[in-house]
């Protein structure tokens, strides 16, 4: 699967801090329902067959909506669930390691936070990039903001698809129109949201409007 820039349009990543009423599997489906475009799994402190078993099924869920799923970190989970691509950090395997294990056809996400980071992905092989934290996020504490001169020089460095990540919700994503980047990626705003599948549908067409602005 190559990977198109309409893909990057509303990626959910997936935070099990919001399992409650819902399962994740629930959660991820409200979401694919209310057009999220590309999903990423990504399991921190899960044991390695329960995340396996997990990853089958959301797979399989994606493959029925026709939207790309992504695993986090874990190489090897990627390939037994057959996932369409997997997305590592600078802290994780480099992307031409990955090329390697994976083979020709899997999708490779790399997170990077400037221009010769950015390069260096695409030179390893990567087919998309994860560029941020743009705002300020609790997901991630260690992780310094972006500033917008560097997202946008990203996103003019290189060809292939660049999504922004990092503290984006509904009040400040029309804040990345003209910085380039072809969509968002958005944990809490998604799976923190009371109804997953409205918020879906209302940062889905934030994204739109930002891309096109």
């Amino acid at each position: 699967m190559k990977c198109d820039k309409s893909m990057m349009r509303l990626y959910a990543v997936t935070d099990r801090a919001w399992v409650g009423k819902q399962s994740l599997y629930e959660q991820v489906e409200a979401a694919l329902k209310g057009g999220a475009t590309c999903v990423q799994l990504r399991e921190k402190e899960l044991h390695e067959e329960a995340f396996l078993q997990e990853a089958i099924e959301i797979a399989a869920l994606c493959k029925r909506y026709r939207v790309p799923f992504f695993i986090n970190d874990n190489v090897d989970i990627a390939i037994r669930c057959h996932a369409d691509g997997v997305h590592v950090g600078q802290e994780d395997m480099q992307a031409a390691q990955v090329r390697q294990k994976v083979g020709p056809n899997m999708m490779i996400g790399v997170s990077v936070h400037s221009v010769a980071e950015a390069l260096e992905a695409v030179r390893n092989g990567a087919d998309c990039l994860g560029a941020g934290a743009v705002f300020a996020t609790s997901t991630k504490t260690d992780v310094q903001t972006m500033p917008r001169e560097t997202l946008r020089a990203i996103c003019e460095a290189v060809e292939i698809p660049v999504v922004a990540i990092g503290g984006i919700n509904k009040d400040n994503i029309s804040q990345l129109a003209g910085s380039g980047v072809d969509g968002v990626a958005l944990v809490s705003a998604i799976f923190g949201a009371e109804d997953i599948e409205g918020a879906c549908r209302q940062l889905r067409e934030l994204s739109e409007e930002m891309i096109s602005a």
